[in-house]
């Protein structure tokens, strides 16, 4: 099986790279080549199949094609420009969140074979705000142009599928934490860092009050997904190709209080709130909840406790992200 993870050079391509070398396998079928492709080719790790790192511009479909070889059999499409940059340079948001899709459906339509497409579509392509619980049949509102570009990647990828070109699964991403490395130009970087950085021994500002409240997943949660999605039977999602995972919805409040019940008090007491207006207007819009029921019907795993999250960060992430930033 040949596979390629487009953004292989991010936070969950890396994750999900790695997941993919210590399985060997998709599904029960052997890996016998991996293509990560980023912006920058990602750099290599160890595998016991093939791997190509290539690196190119994920809106231009020579680029692309050569990034989804003949016999490609799976796609994950996890390369994006984050919410707070696609909404500061909103050509630049088009131009890989949109033509960058579009290249893909063009790629994986070439192949004639009708590979699987995991697309991470996001939470911000809903509105609604702090007190939506979005049911599943939930419209698409977004009330920023990152979320406005994802809905539309799900739209083509929908009907690329209803054309038979691709075969697509369309996850609605919480928002995943804790993030490792540094903090990024994610809108909801924030959400990270309030756990991470105090665990570094660093001190941060929170952007939003206390009483904020986000839809999140871990990223365990989230390899967990993109692995369902890749090998799910998808004749009973029908023509609706999009899944809201089961993530949790947590306060700032509620995610200091796991902090200091893992980690104790004095990493609490690193956390400060200073509201930032910018960043507000962005995720303000966003829902803090999700019902999730088609998704746990078919067969998503759901989120852990806020407790676990965290104790995941300490295990899976920390060391590295202190030798990252030289801590």
């Amino acid at each position: 099986m040949k596979i390629t993870i487009l953004g292989g050079g991010g936070f969950l391509g890396r994750k999900l790279a790695a997941r993919l070398a210590q399985d060997g396998a998709l599904g029960g079928k052997p890996i016998t080549e991996l293509t990560l492709f980023d912006l920058a080719a990602p750099a290599p790790l160890a595998t016991p199949f093939p791997l190509r790192c290539l690196g190119g511009d994920v809106a231009d479909p020579a680029a692309v094609a050569a990034a989804i070889p003949p016999g490609t059999e799976v796609v994950f499409h996890l390369a994006a420009v984050v919410s707070a940059a696609a909404e500061a340079d909103y050509d630049l948001g088009m131009k890989v969140n949109l033509q960058g899709t579009l290249a893909v459906l063009a790629a994986c339509r070439a192949l004639g074979t009708k590979p699987r497409v995991i697309f991470t579509s996001s939470v911000a392509s809903f509105g609604g705000g702090q007190d939506a619980v979005v049911p599943d049949d939930g419209r698409q509102v977004p009330t920023n142009s990152y979320g406005a570009q994802k809905a539309i990647g799900e739209l083509l990828l929908q009907d690329a599928s209803r054309k038979g070109f691709l075969d697509a699964v369309s996850i609605r991403l919480p928002t995943v934490m804790v993030r490792p490395g540094r903090p990024n130009k994610a809108a909801s970087s924030f959400v990270s860092a309030v756990v991470r950085e105090p665990l570094l021994g660093l001190s941060t500002d929170c952007p939003v009050p206390p009483e904020f409240a986000v839809w999140i997943c871990s990223p365990r949660s989230t390899m967990e997904w993109f692995l369902h999605a890749a090998t799910m039977d998808t004749t009973p999602l029908g023509a609706d190709r999009g899944i809201n995972p089961p993530g949790r919805s947590a306060t700032i409040a509620k995610m200091l209080e796991a902090l200091e019940t893992v980690a104790g008090k004095a990493a609490r007491e690193k956390v400060g709130f200073a509201f930032d207006r910018e960043i507000y207007d962005i995720v303000v819009g966003w829902p803090a909840a999700f019902a999730a029921t088609r998704a746990r019907r078919f067969g998503f795993v759901e989120q852990e406790s806020l407790e676990e999250l965290v104790q995941a960060f300490i295990e899976d992430d920390l060391a590295a992200t202190k030798a990252d930033r030289g801590l």
